[in-house]
């Protein structure tokens, strides 16, 4: 799938695409409604009903889809309804089905898998939220941090079990932190000898020539830290391995069917879509940055949605691959507050990443685009006007103090959430879901590990200067987003 007039305009030879090297792949199905690229969950009631996928490389190499349940036409009665299809909501109705016996109902507002898991980076972390665990010791201090890394530590793990168990071109080559200039050197140096210290990890600083000998020949580098857990995928792949396996157990999957109304009588979820009402005694929401705004008073104003666009070139030439000397699909992030995120795919395509757009309704302006064609003539120089196949952006779901929940916001209404992984919850999205199961199945009770911050406490609202707390914030958010945006580049490149 090309980028059409409803994605960003690229010229006729941009737009073109290496039909040869997509022969293989079956398309997905024709949705009834076209894609939206101007969709912003700030502003719109739901995302839709049954639109198309967002025209990602991950969507036109991802083979055919699993089979769904279609559209609810009908009211039903059901124990869990989970909202939403991505890799979050698809592992906990896996889980609740594999591990506890319920068979939950997951309700999809459009394709499957049709926000983050499609449109993501896929590029699996030992991390969960923004915040490094040098902060979570500021935040939270040292014994905390220590079991809360075990936590996050476990739920990679677990992602990397099931990396080998599903096809999803996993390349476990692990992650590098590339310092763009030289004032981030310290600072990377000091969290690789915490992470070595106190946590037991086996990082290590890389010099620019390292790097440049034994990954590739990034030019704007000038030093890196190596981790050994990170594993890139294709995220797409990897939420159908686990939506064909949720199904196998009978786990019910209903697409085209969005939540447009929600009202609780008598401890029952009436969940109310096109086709039909859901009524239901649990509901576990997992819509990442796909939350709108009326979905439940429980979410709203607790979710940030950012803008993250991203592209993927045509393949590249042996030339190509000679000048620029990538020798390994580790993936790579640099040290930009706004930072990019790239790596070189199966097929020798390049994907790179970054921030967009604040509001939807500007998604669409080249300026974006220009900024990844940009950013890859910086770091590889050989690549410059280098053909983009597939561009396209997505909503990532920022919690207001960078770190996810995974809670039940009232233990007196039968509602929970699992969402705020703020761009980082490609690993830990599978165990968020995991834990997701086991408070809807009852299964958290006593259990010191639901004591950890990201499940003790629900999302907070809007703060100003990490001080102050209010819903009251809310509509100013973009105003300060815009600013901080300015911000954030001088003081990155200026």
């Amino acid at each position: 799938m090309t980028t059409t007039s409803t994605a960003r305009r690229l010229d006729a030879s941009a737009a073109s695409i290496d039909s040869a090297a997509l022969q293989h792949q079956q398309q997905p199905k024709a949705p009834s409604r076209p894609y939206d690229p101007q969709y912003d969950p700030l502003l719109a009631p739901d995302p839709g009903a049954g639109r198309a996928y967002a025209p990602t490389w991950w969507v036109a190499s991802a083979g055919t889809p699993p089979e769904d349940d279609g559209p609810l036409t009908q009211d039903i009665d059901v124990d869990v309804a989970v909202i939403g299809s991505g890799a979050t909501g698809m592992s906990t109705a896996l889980y609740l089905a594999q591990e506890h016996g319920i068979q939950a109902t997951v309700l999809e507002a459009n394709q499957a898998a049709w926000g983050c898991s499609s449109r993501s980076g896929g590029q699996g972390q030992n991390a969960s939220g923004r915040l490094k665990r040098s902060q979570w010791i500021e935040r939270w201090g040292f014994d905390t941090a220590k079991k809360l890394d075990a936590e996050i530590r476990s739920g990679f793990e677990n992602f990397r079990h099931l990396t080998t168990q599903i096809d999803c071109d996993a390349c476990d080559g692990g992650h590098l932190y590339l310092a763009h200039r030289k004032e981030k050197l310290p600072i990377l140096d000091a969290e690789a000898r915490l992470m070595r210290e106190k946590f037991g990890y086996a990082t290590r600083m890389m010099s620019a020539d390292e790097v440049r000998r034994d990954y590739c020949d990034e030019r704007e580098t000038v030093g890196a830290l190596y981790e050994a857990e990170g594993i890139g995928i294709h995220p797409l792949k990897f939420t159908f391995g686990l939506m064909r396996r949720a199904r196998a157990l009978g786990v019910k999957v209903h697409t085209s069917s969005p939540v447009q109304g929600w009202q609780t009588i008598d401890g029952v979820h009436h969940l109310r879509t096109p086709g039909g009402v859901v009524r239901a005694r649990r509901v576990a929401v997992c819509t990442g940055g796909y939350t709108g705004q009326a979905l439940n008073p429980a979410l709203k104003d607790r979710i940030m949605p950012i803008l993250s666009n991203s592209v993927v070139t045509r393949p590249l030439t042996d030339a190509e691959l000679q000048a620029t000397n990538f020798r390994s699909k580790t993936f790579l992030t640099d040290t930009r507050t706004l930072r990019f995120y790239y790596r070189l795919l199966e097929g020798n395509r390049l994907q790179i990443g970054s921030r967009s757009a604040v509001s939807g309704a500007d998604a669409e302006g080249a300026v974006h685009l220009k900024l990844l064609t940009d950013a890859i003539a910086r770091k590889f120089p050989p690549l410059a006007g280098i053909r983009i196949d597939y561009s396209w952006w997505g909503w990532v779901d920022m919690s207001h103090d960078m770190m996810p929940r995974i809670t039940q916001p009232d233990a007196g209404k039968s509602i929970w959430y699992a969402v705020g992984y703020g761009g980082n919850g490609v690993s830990f999205s599978t165990w968020a879901g995991k834990r997701l199961a086991e408070r809807v199945a009852g299964k958290d009770a006593g259990r010191e590990v639901f004591e950890l911050p990201i499940y003790h406490s629900q999302l907070p609202f809007p703060n100003v200067l990490g001080v102050v707390e209010s819903r009251a914030f809310a509509p100013f958010r973009r105003m300060g987003q815009r600013m901080l945006y300015k911000w954030y580049w001088l003081r990155d490149e200026k």
